[in-house]
């Protein structure tokens, strides 16, 4: 949880940086927020590289975690 929430975070602060950049470079309307989350997109996707393999490892973890409860007690119910 703790990685998704510093990916999110950093996503969010790309956007930001990018939208005050562009609205310094005269940009306006959707068109300031189509660049700044297209531009934001691009960056995060090289720059965040490693923060988002994290996040998906995070995530993977808590799936297999939880469907080994779930075989746990699929198992603990067919025993009775």
């Amino acid at each position: 949880m703790r990685a998704t929430l510093y990916y999110s975070a950093l996503r969010l602060g790309l956007f930001g940086v990018a939208l005050g950049l562009l609205y310094l470079a005269g940009a306006r309307n959707i068109l300031l927020v189509g660049l700044a989350a297209v531009i934001s997109a691009i960056v995060s996707y090289i720059v965040l590289a490693r923060y988002r393999e994290a996040m998906a490892g995070s995530i993977s973890k808590r799936i297999t975690n939880a469907r080994e409860r779930l075989n746990e007690g699929t198992r603990a119910e067919d025993a009775d």
